[in-house]
């Protein structure tokens, strides 16, 4: 999207009047936020810059309670591995947070009240929609229930998938998950499954598997059939192992990246940051 030249030059420049949106994350080497929303913030002429800020968990209560007072701070972001434990610092959750019990963004008011919601989800699946790779109606396996496993989760089954599959190194995790998401949709055909991605039309990995290189897949690869979209939620390397691996048996690979992308628009509505006025 382009834009007028004053306008550009006026969201490019930090000022005293440029937003915040902090990122918080551990370690942060890896995050990708901050390049894909200041590219998006310069596209759209908001004056705003997202940073990254590397907080260790034990540091956590301290560093949140000190951005209440943070007056130009538009809001922060949270990835790994903060989203469940940054529940209990917010003062109010929102949306489908309540359920999923984690949180992956949150406002500040201009009293100073964070606000938490949690956009993985919605940006999942809106990043295969925009894909051409709309969820609904197919059959789901989701390994990894960790807080964006949880969010991917309860955003398919709001999307309409046929079923959806829960496979977790802890098995009573995933149990209690699904008990969870029928508790919200009664509806729902929710199972804990082992992580066999045979039978399924889409395959997702929530796990961090795929970070490293020495990393081992996260299901046995041999078992994907000819066709099945197999989707990641690893940002930090742009074409995982398991993507490779996908795309050499003839699969429908899904980066990660196109997650983090879906969210965008969500996140600037809900930080309310709106573009530089011409007056």
């Amino acid at each position: 999207m382009a834009i007028a030249g004053e306008e550009y030059r006026q969201a490019r420049e930090i000022s005293g009047k440029t937003r915040v949106y902090a990122h918080l994350a551990h370690p942060s080497g890896h995050v990708r936020a901050p390049q894909v929303f200041n590219r998006a913030f310069r596209a759209r002429g908001i004056d705003a810059v997202t940073v990254s800020i590397d907080v260790a968990p034990d540091d956590l209560h301290a560093m949140v309670s000190g951005l209440h007072g943070w007056r130009n701070l538009a809001g922060i972001g949270v990835t790994t591995p903060h989203k469940e434990t940054i529940v209990a610092e917010v003062d109010e959750i929102v949306g489908l947070a309540r359920y999923i019990k984690a949180i992956n963004n949150i406002r500040r008011e201009q009293d100073g009240r964070l606000i938490g919601t949690n956009t993985d989800g919605a940006g999942f699946v809106a990043g295969l929609k925009g894909a051409g790779r709309d969820p609904s109606g197919r059959r789901v396996l989701l390994v990894g229930v960790g807080g964006a496993g949880r969010a991917i989760a309860f955003a398919l089954v709001e999307a309409g998938v046929a079923s959806l599959g829960l496979a977790n190194r802890t098995r009573a995790r995933a149990e209690r998950l699904a008990g969870e998401i029928e508790e919200v949709f009664s509806d729902a055909s929710v199972n804990v499954v082992q992580p066999d991605p045979a039978g399924y039309d889409l395959v997702v990995n929530a796990t961090t598997l795929g970070m490293r290189d020495d990393d081992e897949l996260p299901f046995d690869v041999d078992h994907l059939a000819g066709g099945t979209i197999v989707a990641d939620v690893v940002v930090a390397v742009p074409k995982t192992r398991l993507m490779h691996e996908a795309e050499r048996r003839g699969c429908v690979p899904h980066p990660g990246q196109l997650m983090l992308e879906g969210q965008v628009d969500q996140v600037i509505k809900y930080l309310r940051l709106e573009p530089v006025s011409n007056s």
